[in-house]
C-alpha cells in the first residue's frame, strides 16, 4: 500500500488528506517508483481549488506532477527519454499523476535520470520549474548579449530562468525584496527591489535599454514596468497573467485557454536540464521541505507567494 495525498473535494488545503492505494505492478511501458520526493507547485494548487471546475465526479483528485526516486519495478519496452529504464535506477518523473505518494506508477516516457550532483529535494523540484523556464527563455528568444528583466526572480521558476539566461550571456535582471538580493546576486544576477519607482531603477541598471521581459509573479506592477520599457510586445512573456496579457497583445505560456503550452520545448528540456544540473552549471535552490502527511501546509506556504525556491514534499 502507498501513502498518497489527495483532495477529497474543492476548495483550499484544507481539503487535502492522505489515504492508503495499493499500485498495480506496471505494464508496458510502464515503471513503478518509490517516491523520495515530490515537488510542489502553484499548479498544483490550481487543480482542487476549483479554477478549472467543480465536477464532483473527480473526486477524490490525485496530486502532484514531478517526483524524484528509485526504480523498482519496469514493465516491458520500459525505455525513456535517456534509453531503458532499470530497476535500481535512480530518477525523475514529470510529467506524472497523482506524484504526491510514497509509490508511483509512471509512463517510461517521463522518466529521466536523476543528476548524481542532486540530492532527492533538489531533484523533485527540477523540472516542472526549469522546463517552464526553458520555455520562457525560448520564447523570449533570450540570446548572448542582451538585457532580461525577471518579475518574480526569487521564487520557483525565477531561480532557475535567471540561471538559464545568466548561462546563454545576457545581463540579467531581477526583481525581488531586499532580503533576497544576495541570493541574487550569488547567481550572476543584477536584483531590483519591486515596488513604487521600479521604472527607473531598472532604467538605471540598465542604461541601454531591455530587449525582453517576464512576468513570474502576476502584478499589475510587472505587467505595468515590462510595457513601458521593452518596445517589442513579442518580447514579453507571462506565466501568470492571461487575462491582461491577452489584452495587452503579449506572450501567454502556459497551459492556459489561449496561452503556448510549448509542450515539444518543455519535453525537450528535460534532459537539457538534467544535463546542466549534472555538470554544475544549474542549481535547484529547495525553500522548504515537508513530510508527505503535511502537504496541506505545503500548500499554504505556496500560497503565500514569497518563497525562495521550490517546496516538496518528503514521504
Amino acid at each position: 500500500m502507498s501513502e498518497t495525498v489527495v483532495a477529497g473535494a474543492y476548495g483550499g488545503p484544507e481539503v487535502l488528506s492522505v489515504i492508503d492505494e495499493s499500485v498495480p505492478e506496471p505494464g508496458p511501458g510502464q515503471v513503478a517508483i518509490a517516491v523520495r520526493a515530490a515537488g510542489v507547485n502553484p499548479f498544483d494548487h490550481k487543480v482542487y481549488s476549483g479554477a478549472f471546475g467543480t465536477d464532483p465526479a473527480l473526486l477524490p483528485l490525485r496530486l502532484g506532477g514531478e517526483a524524484a526516486g528509485v526504480v523498482t519495478a519496469v514493465g516491458a519496452d520500459a525505455v525513456g527519454p535517456a534509453g531503458p529504464i532499470r530497476v535500481g535506477d535512480e530518477v525523475i518523473a514529470y510529467r506524472v499523476p497523482g506524484a504526491y505518494a510514497a509509490e508511483l506508477l509512471a509512463p517510461a516516457s517521463a522518466v529521466v535520470p536523476k543528476p548524481a550532483a542532486l540530492s532527492w529535494e533538489q531533484a523533485a523540484g527540477l523540472l516542472a520549474a526549469g522546463a517552464t523556464a526553458a520555455h520562457v527563455l525560448e520564447a523570449l528568444g533570450v540570446s548572448k548579449g542582451e538585457t532580461v528583466l525577471f518579475h518574480g526572480a526569487a521564487g520557483g521558476v525565477g531561480l532557475l530562468a535567471v540561471q538559464l539566461a545568466v548561462g546563454r550571456g545576457a545581463t540579467v535582471l531581477g526583481t525581488a525584496s531586499p532580503a533576497k538580493h544576495d541570493l541574487l546576486r550569488e547567481l550572476g544576477v543584477i536584483p531590483i527591489a519591486y515596488g513604487p519607482g521600479l521604472a527607473e531603477r531598472v532604467r538605471a541598471a540598465a542604461p541601454d535599454g531591455v530587449d525582453a521581459a517576464a512576468d513570474l509573479v502576476g502584478t499589475d506592477e510587472a505587467l505595468d514596468v515590462s510595457l513601458e520599457l521593452v518596445p517589442d510586445r513579442a518580447r514579453i512573456a507571462t506565466i501568470v497573467s492571461f487575462a491582461r496579457g491577452a489584452e495587452a497583445g503579449i506572450r501567454l505560456l502556459g497551459g492556459a485557454p489561449g496561452a503556448e503550452p510549448g509542450t515539444d520545448i518543455r519535453a525537450a528540456a528535460r534532459l537539457q536540464l538534467t544535463e546542466a544540473a549534472a555538470a554544475g552549471r544549474l542549481t535547484v535552490l529547495v525553500a522548504a521541505s515537508y513530510p508527505l502527511r503535511e502537504a496541506a501546509a505545503a500548500h499554504r506556504h505556496i500560497l503565500e507567494g514569497h518563497t525562495s525556491g521550490k517546496i516538496v514534499l518528503v514521504p
